[in-house]
């Protein structure tokens, strides 16, 4: 059943791109160093879209951010490495322009043939995108005829190449796209129970709406990462030097109380994984919450925690997941993390990583292709599931 978010929307299904020039909004926001791409899962979901248009005879402009230059070129942000990594995936050259819509993008435009590839540089070099102007919008539909959006990582953003190109040229959902709204529209609408969201991450503060709308749906909430230590402080447990948002705790208080109110269980550390400092070669000690250190502050969780937490997630019919429960990319403080990701990857019920940290880390840790969808998005689907609608679906929607 194809989920409501999706009402309105055309799909690949209602394209004829044959011998059509064809602009796909791509979400290629990959991380780098020294330019080398080091998780290429936005590369890789991007190809779908991609080869199923080049298959179908069109020609293909794609246009991506990467980083966050300050609108204007920057070569550490160049579209080059992910050219290199985007032909590997689909078996055939693709065609770089050194510019967004300046001559050389204009000229390769214009000359691409069926079945062609032209990768625009980083859209972000252009002060336009970000602003969402009007005329860097009509610069960009001049390259093609159709638009297609599978950026779902951008589509909460309201800039130039998400809502102005569609204002301008008929729009098309793209597969990933789709997929992202199938998967996610399943946990707003009828999602399977018990239904499971497990939370982490820094801050209370960025997720205080996500929060208050998943505690009317969901009837188990987990809370880990940093902004447990708020939780926890909101509950009266001196949690030493971990790090707390100070004017969220009755924010979290009243939040908290509201949900045990209406019989929604949430779960918060019993114990976790302190440290003296905040670095990677920092001596971890396992401590129950109330007998954290005044001078240590929380890292991860504990096991007993990652068992509570694994135990509710066994029994889900549907999960959600976003932030990690500490910081797993060290390797003391990664049990926590890498202990729900395998919870989240063993449950039979629905499974959903909501993008981010938490995309990167069960990739990480080998367990992405048993979940049911890891997403590219994860402010784009903490905003969904916040009740929000996205500016980029939005554009595309009709009647």
């Amino acid at each position: 059943m194809t989920s409501p978010l999706l009402d309105g929307v055309p799909t690949l299904d209602d394209l004829d791109a044959s011998g059509r020039r064809v602009f796909v909004r791509a979400d290629l926001n990959v991380p780098l160093r020294d330019g080398v791409i080091t998780d290429d899962l936005r590369v890789q979901a991007s190809v779908a879209t991609l080869a199923e248009l080049l298959d179908q005879g069109a020609a293909v402009v794609v246009a991506s951010h990467l980083g966050r230059p300050k609108g204007e070129p920057d070569p550490a942000s160049s579209m080059a490495p992910v050219g290199v990594r985007l032909a590997e995936l689909l078996g055939r050259e693709v065609t770089t322009a050194s510019d967004v819509v300046g001559d050389d993008a204009r000229t390769k435009a214009a000359g691409l043939e069926p079945g062609e590839v032209l990768l625009l540089e980083n859209l972000r070099w252009d002060p336009g995108e970000t602003a969402g102007d009007e005329a860097f919008a009509a610069a960009l539909a001049e390259l093609a005829d159709v638009y297609v959006d599978d950026a779902f990582g951008a589509a909460h953003r309201a800039h130039a190449s998400v809502t102005g190109v569609p204002a301008r040229l008929p729009g098309y959902a793209g597969r990933l796209l789709e997929r992202e709204l199938d998967a996610l529209g399943g946990l707003l609408d009828q999602p399977g129970r018990p239904y499971v969201a497990v939370l982490g991450g820094a801050k209370v503060s960025d997720k205080l709406t996500v929060l208050e709308n998943l505690l009317e749906r969901v009837d188990v909430l987990a809370v880990g990462g940093a902004m447990a230590y708020t939780f926890l402080l909101a509950q009266g447990t001196d949690v030493g030097s971990s790090r707390v948002e100070a004017d969220q705790v009755d924010n979290v208080r009243s939040l908290v109380e509201a949900a045990r109110g209406r019989g929604i269980e949430v779960l918060l550390p019993t114990d976790v994984v302190v440290a003296p400092t905040f670095a990677e070669d920092a001596s971890p000690t396992t401590v129950a919450v109330e007998d954290i250190p005044s001078d240590q502050m929380g890292l991860d969780i504990g096991p007993r925690t990652t068992d509570a937490y694994a135990m509710a997630l066994a029994g889900a019919g549907s999960v959600f997941w976003n932030g990690p429960m500490g910081v797993f990319e060290w390797a003391a403080f990664a049990a926590g993390t890498r202990g729900v990701a395998e919870a989240v990857a063993s449950t039979e019920g629905f499974s959903v990583v909501g993008g981010g940290d938490s995309a990167a880390a069960i990739r990480e840790f080998g367990l992405d292709d048993r979940v049911d969808h890891v997403s590219t998005g994860g402010g784009a689907s903490l905003e969904l599931l916040e009740g929000k609608d996205l500016p980029g679906v939005v554009a595309l929607r009709r009647g």
